[in-house]
């Protein structure tokens, strides 16, 4: 038993800390969100991920998501993340895809190589994509739905997506996932009214961007992360 997880096998066991080395699992989204998913899964001695964000460490990311630094300002979403994943636990394997995930390259991607699946993407079409080629691979999915324009990181919840009540993307989600057949998917959401955020503050790209950009502060997101990270750890090792 390394050093490192003896505090973790104190709760999980040893056989417990050993199935999550083996373990392989695929994150989607390497944001606010699902940088702290990956933090805790490699803290917690995850053996392989797959990393897949097409998108670069901005300026505006540093509020939030835990691999955004100055010192890390341009470089890709993955290979940031890739290389704190291996300055924790450097025996991981780490693959990255730096691309859009969207129904059109989805099958670049075998769902069926992984334990587990996380959707910490914010592109609806992506997330239905995700959760239906992880259900069809018989792959457990736990999905992030909204985690913009809120305050209170005490009102998340687990949920079936069924079951959720208050979060537009919800909403959304709960719609299209029925269209599709999807009788379940479990995700991570809040049950806070969205807050109103200021306009006139953006940059221009941002402003000009065809999506409206929701506000976001340091302690809600991770939150979400971490909450994701868990349902993980507990559903690999069968902890109810």
């Amino acid at each position: 038993m390394k050093e490192q997880f003896i505090r973790t096998a104190m709760l999980l066991g040893e056989e417990g800390v050993a199935r999550l080395s083996r373990a392989r699992v695929a994150v989607f989204g390497i944001g606010g969100v699902g940088g702290f998913t990956v933090e805790a899964l490699a803290r917690g001695g995850i053996g392989h991920f797959l990393l897949v964000d097409h998108d670069e460490v901005s300026v505006s990311n540093i509020n939030r998501q835990i691999i955004a630094t100055w010192d890390t300002v341009g470089q890709k979403k993955t290979q940031a993340m890739k290389a704190r994943i291996l300055s924790i636990h450097p025996e991981a394997e780490v693959e990255t895809r730096e691309s859009f995930f969207l129904p059109e390259n989805a099958a670049e991607i075998d769902f069926s190589a992984f334990d587990y699946v996380v959707d910490a993407v914010d592109t609806v079409s992506a997330k239905l994509e995700i959760i239906q080629r992880a259900k069809a691979a018989g792959v457990p999915v736990i999905s992030c739905m909204g985690a913009g324009n809120k305050l209170d990181a005490t009102r998340f919840a687990v949920a079936d997506i069924y079951q959720t009540q208050g979060c537009p993307l919800a909403r959304v989600m709960r719609r299209e996932l029925k269209k599709r057949g999807v009788e379940s998917c479990k995700v991570v959401y809040s049950m806070e009214e969205l807050q109103k955020p200021l306009s006139g503050l953006l940059s221009d790209r941002e402003a000009g961007s065809r999506r409206e950009t929701p506000g976001s502060v340091s302690f809600v997101p991770s939150v979400a992360g971490l909450i994701a990270a868990g349902e993980v750890i507990k559903d690999l090792l069968n902890i109810n």
